[in-house]
């Protein structure tokens, strides 16, 4: 849809949120209004936070550099990369969140159904066209699917939020087994289909409704989707508003199936042509002869370009770095940021010299450590509907790793989510934690279901069990433990893990309730 389509909801916007600073509304009713917008107040009601979409997750130098402007012009002090694979601007004013967002517009990047019940970002391998033994390149098609769900936006309003992805290949880093839809790369150039799943409360896989389906006709399967939803969400419970729940609506997964090729079949006998015709886009960007190499160096099936891995601990970018980056590849042939659901972000098509340029600028916000690589949601200091401060406690961890000098590998990443919600997939990680609260001489305390076993690659999928209730204070040092007793075995974590499944849980006994 057309940028000035989406200008013609700005004044509201203004007014609205003119109205909530001013104390005419309170956080609930602008919240359900300005979730349309891709921005929430903040907790406290003090702040806005503005979610800008990255479709597939890519940021091309010039949305980076619409960025690193508004950090520079609004003096952004705190950045975020979702699991999502988009970005989000925080602690923003009344004048510069409304700013923004119609800047953001000029800008080609559009905040429209970034919240509230809409079709979210369309998430995709973010390696997708350059990663070495990847099935083929479905970026392509993930764009079309984002340009497609926005025009449902304006459409019949949906019970809730509906994620769309797409995967290259079995390593399915995106879920996309257990999204609300997902398109499953296959080796024949095809994608099978994955329906109704997701995380959080009643976490469930997908249901495959679709086999070996061409890429040119998977608008027909997100619309069929997308009704499927309408008839059959849940639009009284707002708890049970996902597409997962819709599972429990079906008394068996093959009725399930059925009722999805119904509305497909629906879509397809309207008449309607949603046929896609994409030209496969290779990378033009040759080789310069550099070489280089490097634990955040990534080759890519290019011969001669290379990948620079960059995470930034809890997915929180410095913003000076940002803008240093954005400036330096500004002028660089092909390059572009790709953002992961582990909240790392990936800077492609780089000559050998172009990677260690770019090396050098992220260097001082660059994850030391596997560890490190973890993934944690924004946490409750920001969100208003978290428990506890996520952020906080993965750099509690971090430091305490640090100083204990746990050597690299010897702890995973691990993932940390405030709330139920699972923001920071928790329940798809080898170790995780969700907010809780545990009582101790009746005083309730800051803590977090442990989980423990979650495997995210396709056709190993399952989510973590949980284990118990850990107090927030003691997961430092627990981790600390594990990591000295993994280091003194001479292994990684993994294969520790495999031999010493019951001593993790004998571990992490001394520290549940």
């Amino acid at each position: 849809m057309e940028i000035e389509f989406w200008k013609k909801y700005l004044p509201e916007f203004r007014e609205k949120t003119a109205a909530f600073y001013q104390g005419h509304l309170s956080v609930a009713e602008y919240k359900g209004f300005s979730g349309l917008y891709g921005s929430y107040a903040q907790r406290g009601g003090k702040a806005s936070m503005l979610r800008l979409r990255m479709t597939a997750g890519c940021v091309t130098k010039e949305k980076l550099a619409f960025i690193a402007k508004a950090i520079r012009d609004y003096k952004i002090d705190r950045v975020h990369f979702t699991t999502c694979e988009t970005v989000q601007l925080h602690n923003l004013g009344e004048r510069a969140v409304t700013e923004l967002l119609e800047k953001a517009l000029d800008a080609g990047i559009i905040t429209m159904g970034g919240g509230g019940d809409f079709p979210r970002n369309v998430m995709c391998s973010p390696l997708s066209g350059v990663e070495a033994g990847e099935y083929f390149d479905v970026m392509p098609w993930a764009k079309a699917a984002g340009e497609y769900l926005m025009t449902l936006i304006p459409a019949e309003k949906m019970p809730r939020k509906l994620k769309v992805c797409f995967s290259n290949s079995p390593a399915n880093v995106v879920h996309a087994t257990y999204r609300d839809l997902g398109f499953v790369a296959r080796e024949d150039q095809t994608f099978d289909v994955y329906s109704a799943g997701g995380l959080g409360n009643n976490a469930r896989l997908g249901i495959l409704v679709a086999e070996q389906v061409r890429p040119q006709k998977i608008l027909y399967y997100i619309k069929a989707m997308w009704l499927m939803f309408c008839t059959y969400g849940n639009y009284k419970n707002r708890g049970k508003a996902r597409t997962r729940y819709m599972q429990e609506t079906f008394e068996t997964v093959e009725a399930y199936r059925e009722a999805f090729q119904e509305k497909l079949r629906e879509v397809l006998d309207s008449g309607e042509d949603m046929d896609l015709e994409i030209m496969q886009h290779e990378v033009q960007k040759k080789e310069d002869g550099s070489r280089v190499s490097g634990k955040w160096i990534l080759p890519q099936k290019q011969n001669g370009l290379y990948t620079v891995k960059w995470h930034p601990i809890g997915g929180q970018p410095r913003p000076e770095i940002l803008c240093e980056l954005s400036d330096l590849i500004a002028d660089m042939e092909n390059t572009e940021l790709r953002l992961a659901p582990d909240e790392t972000a990936y800077i492609i098509n780089l000559t050998g010299a172009e990677a260690e340029k770019v090396q050098e600028v992220i260097f001082p916000d660059q994850a030391g450590t596997l560890f490190e690589t973890s993934v944690s949601c924004i946490g409750a200091s920001i969100c208003q509907v978290g428990l506890w401060d996520s952020q906080e406690l993965l750099w509690k961890c971090v430091k305490a790793v640090r100083q204990a000098e746990i050597p690299d590998g010897a702890l995973p990443q691990i993932h940390i989510s405030g709330c139920t919600s699972s923001c920071g997939t928790h329940q798809t990680g080898v170790m995780g934690f969700r907010g809780a609260v545990k009582n101790v001489d009746g005083k309730p305390q800051p803590a977090y279901i442990f989980y423990i076993n979650g495997c995210e690659r396709q056709g190993q999928e399952q989510f973590g069990y949980e284990a118990g209730t850990m107090l927030a204070e003691v997961i430092p040092a627990f981790l600390v433990e594990l990591g000295q007793v993994v280091a003194a075995s001479g292994m990684d974590y993994s294969n520790w893990h495999q031999l010493h499944a019951q001593e993790l849980e004998a571990l992490a006994g001394k520290y549940l309730g």
